[in-house]
């Protein structure tokens, strides 16, 4: 009768591995679980018909925009001074006016500035935080939000660029 030299389960590769891959299971579950619960989804919207009205709302100021005949032209310093210039259209009466940064998936680097008229006609502010590099939209608009003015811009932009309705 031949012997065999018996290895006690614990010292072998086999149960180990099969007992790795259900608690590596558990490991990322809890993980998954962990940042459900922890972080919030800004991106998400609650009221899609409440938003799909908003939406019309907002070609309404564009096209008015459009009608005023509205062509302007910033400039952002890298220091944070920001000015916006009117070729065309410029708001009569003469009330600041607010130029908003919107960054395409980070919320908390959203920003928004008042601009107002100095005595040249220049509307003048000063960005706290220079938008950083990449894609940014950028709406203009009055305090009365009659009309709007918004694109898609990429950041850092040399020197002045035209701000139009589109």
């Amino acid at each position: 009768m031949k012997t065999e030299n018996l290895v006690p389960w614990y010292k072998q590769f086999w149960p180990w591995f099969l007992i790795a891959i259900p608690t590596s299971s558990f490991i990322v579950g809890g993980i998954v679980i962990h940042f459900a619960t922890t972080t919030t989804d800004s991106l998400v919207v609650d009221d899609y018909y409440k938003e799909g009205r908003a939406i019309n709302a907002r070609l309404d100021k564009k096209e008015r925009a459009k009608y005023l005949n509205i062509t302007t032209e910033i400039d952002i310093q890298k220091s944070g001074a920001a000015s916006v210039v009117f070729h065309s259209g410029r708001p009569k009466s003469g009330e600041a006016i607010k130029l908003m940064f919107y960054h395409v998936t980070l919320q908390d680097k959203d920003q928004e500035i008042l601009l107002t008229r100095d005595a040249n006609g220049v509307y003048r502010g000063f960005v706290e935080g220079m938008p950083k590099q990449g894609k940014w939209r950028v709406t203009l608009l009055p305090l009365n939000e009659e009309w709007k003015i918004q694109q898609t811009l990429y950041f850092p932009q040399n020197g002045p660029f035209a701000f139009n309705p589109k």
